[in-house]
Order: C-alpha cells, then sequence, then structure tokens
C-alpha cells in the first residue's frame, strides 16, 4: 500500500513510463518532467499549494505547467497573471485488482505490451470504441489515457478497460490522475480520491 505524498511520487514515475518522457527529478517541493513537447515543454509537480507562488514568479516560461496537490481557491490565489488555470483533476489511488467484467455483446477486446507498459483496445466492427494503458514503476500500476468514443459510452466500457488494464499490470498497488467525468467510474470500482491536483499553465507564445 503506498500512503501520503508516496503517491504523487508514484503517480509521476508511471506517467514518465507511459508517455516516454526523461524520468521525473526530484525537487525540494516535489517533482520535475522534462516533456519536451509543444505547448508542454516542462512539467512541474508540486506537494503543496504553498510551493506555488515561488515555482509562479520563477518558472513562467511559455510552455511550463504547474500540477499542484491542494485546495483549488489556495492555488489560483498564488499565481500571477501569466498563468493560466486548468479544471480541477483528482489524484486517486486503489489497492487490490479492478473488479471483472463482461464484455458487452458486438465488442472485442485486444491487450498489447509485455511491460513496463501495457495497452487495451475495445472495438466494434474493427472501429476503436474505447482504450487505455498502464505503466508499471516501482511495482505500482499508473493508469493512463482511459478514454471512451461518445456513441459507446454507457455501455460498461470504460469498466471493461480498466479491468484487463488491472490484469496485465497485475500490481497490487494503482493510481491515476482523474478528470471530474472520470471521477465518477473509478469511484464505483473502489478508487478513492487522495488530492484534488490543480493544474496551470504559461500558453506558448506568452510574454
Amino acid at each position: 500500500m503506498i500512503t501520503g505524498m508516496e503517491i504523487l511520487g508514484s503517480w509521476v514515475r508511471g506517467w514518465a513510463v507511459s508517455r516516454a518522457t526523461p524520468a521525473p527529478v526530484t525537487e525540494p517541493d516535489g517533482y520535475r518532467v522534462d516533456v519536451g513537447l509543444p505547448g508542454h515543454r516542462v512539467r512541474y509537480l508540486l506537494h503543496s499549494p504553498a510551493a506555488v507562488a515561488a515555482r509562479a514568479r520563477t518558472v513562467a516560461a511559455p510552455g511550463t505547467w504547474l500540477k499542484t496537490c491542494g485546495a483549488r481557491s489556495s492555488v489560483l490565489a498564488s499565481l500571477t497573471p501569466a498563468w493560466t488555470a486548468g479544471a480541477t483533476e483528482y489524484l486517486m489511488a486503489c489497492d487490490g485488482p479492478m473488479p471483472a467484467v463482461g464484455l458487452p455483446p458486438g465488442y472485442a477486446v485486444t491487450v498489447t505490451g509485455e511491460g513496463p507498459v501495457w495497452k487495451v483496445l475495445v472495438s466494434s466492427g474493427g472501429d476503436p470504441a474505447a482504450h487505455g494503458q498502464v505503466a508499471v514503476a516501482s511495482g505500482v500500476a499508473v493508469f493512463d489515457k482511459i478514454e471512451t468514443e461518445p456513441e459507446h459510452r454507457r455501455r460498461g466500457l470504460g469498466r471493461v478497460v480498466m479491468h484487463r488494464l488491472g490484469e496485465a499490470a497485475s500490481a497490487s498497488s494503482s493510481v491515476l490522475l482523474a478528470s471530474e467525468a472520470g471521477r465518477g467510474l473509478y469511484t464505483a470500482l473502489g478508487w478513492h480520491v487522495v488530492s484534488e491536483v490543480v493544474p496551470a499553465y504559461v500558453p506558448e507564445g506568452a510574454t
């Protein structure tokens, strides 16, 4: 079982494996990932809103992201005008296997990968219907990119993806970062919210 601030570290290490970025660098207030993509050059993961004010003043280069564990109001109060805040996300954790669920008629599922990253694709008539992937880092499964196409929602496909990913990863502890829309699904599967996570970024082209 992982607890407390270890969960943020577990998530960012697995996220880096899942997204094939450089390994995160430990900072006094959290972690840094040099993502290197347009609009997402570098990402800082902060343990607490107490670190936001200093980071907001000193790392406000275009393409920089902050993701901070803590209350949204506290994070927003510490940002400078250079930063644009995104929708609140949720750092979630789960111990134990994902509940088993059957595949609805008319769908097929494919699992690919040999570790540390596995991918699950649910298809219908050869077209993608739902997908996701999981990466294992330091024995913790990090679920990532879970998505169901709009025309296939409310058919239990998200549950299928989560179950098959959990089977593939075969880890006793799991973490993920959920949107508001995804939080309900994961809660129903036995996950719990560890912390709110507030994203903010400096857009490319900003001065």
